[in-house]
């Protein structure tokens, strides 16, 4: 038996693409970063991929089911995530694959009918979230805002001081995933930073679990055309169990979303799902300038396009004072979305 490792290119890459397509797996468009692939005289028998922290696209041929080779698929991604410094992985599955990942050192974080979010931590979400600040005795309803900042605008400033003006206690949450224009940690900071004279407010990362790579896959969803659903149907799930339960979460505030249909779509989602775990979703109006919503997307438009004064009513002291260093260094080939 072969065993190849590494990036995919042209034919091994349409040949995976097929073998996953064959197995009921929706194949990526683009090669993965990494890919653990093992053949049979050039035929795939399994594979699985690596996307930063989380192991995708875990296929192994119906005749081979059984035979150890997930195990070693799988044994080979964690020890490149090792190599890559990457300590926590976690995968999305199908409920009846749940013995299979088990028995290769993977815990159950949230599940729903149709997806199991699995960790390779005994407690890692529970761990998580327990080290994280707590509200004081008494403080009243706890509350929470789950936001990219991409970068932090004074919308985003608008919608933390409605937040905890309605609750006792304010968690707003980061989204750490880095996969955007301004890199995670000069988001948390940029939050903490315009975040600093909030009472009753601690600025969070999500770390692994919400809103990420983990909780948002669709390549085993036969129903792809209700995939985005379905993700956010397990992303809030976990929200409301992990988080929202220890941390006496009853509020979730999100802003009205008149620019994008996805995270409107979420958001309406949010709404009819998380009532049932005890967490009320409160929806408020968007801050404008100029006649138009202040939306990080218009601020980094602006940006790239250097018109610093321009953007400068649109957010708060620290963000503009990172966005003019930046500017002048010529930090404008950031990358990413």
């Amino acid at each position: 038996m072969e065993l190849e490792l590494g990036p995919l290119r042209g034919r091994r890459f349409q040949a995976v693409q097929e073998f996953l397509a064959q197995n009921g797996l929706t194949p990526p468009e683009a090669p993965p970063a990494f890919t653990v692939t093992l053949l049979e005289e050039g035929r795939p028998l399994a594979t699985g991929s690596l996307d930063g922290g989380v192991i995708q696209y875990v296929a192994v041929d119906s005749g081979c089911q059984g035979g150890g080779l997930c195990a070693a698929v799988v044994s080979h991604l964690t020890r490149q995530a090792l190599q890559e410094g990457r300590e926590h992985l976690m995968l999305c599955t199908k409920p009846e694959n749940r013995a299979l990942f088990v028995g290769l050192g993977f815990y159950p974080v949230t599940e729903t009918a149709g997806m199991l979010l699995m960790e390779n931590r005994r407690n890692g979400a529970a761990d998580f979230v327990a080290a994280l600040p707590k509200p004081p005795p008494g403080a009243g309803p706890a509350g929470a805002v789950v936001a990219n900042c991409n970068p932090f605008t004074r919308g985003h400033l608008w919608l933390a001081e409605q937040a905890a003006a309605r609750c006792g206690f304010l968690y707003f949450f980061l989204v750490s995933e880095d996969r955007s224009f301004f890199p995670a940690d000069v988001r948390l900071e940029l939050a903490r930073q315009n975040l600093a004279d909030l009472p009753h407010t601690a600025v969070c990362p999500t770390g692994d679990y919400l809103i990420s790579a983990a909780t948002f896959p669709t390549y085993f969803l036969k129903d792809q055309a209700n995939a985005a659903f379905h993700s956010a149907e397990l992303d809030l799930k976990l929200f409301a169990e992990r988080f929202a339960a220890p941390l006496g979460i009853t509020l979730r505030f999100v802003g009205e979303e008149p620019l994008c249909p996805v995270t409107r779509a979420y958001n309406r989602q949010m709404m009819d799902l998380l009532p049932g775990w005890g967490v009320r979703t409160v929806v408020l109006p968007r801050l404008e300038e100029g006649g138009a919503v202040i939306s990080a997307s218009r601020v980094r438009a602006l940006f790239q396009r250097g018109e610093l004064e321009t953007l400068r009513p649109l957010v708060p002291g620290p963000t503009y004072q990172y966005l003019l260093e930046e500017y002048r260094h010529g930090a404008s080939g950031h990358s990413g979305n």
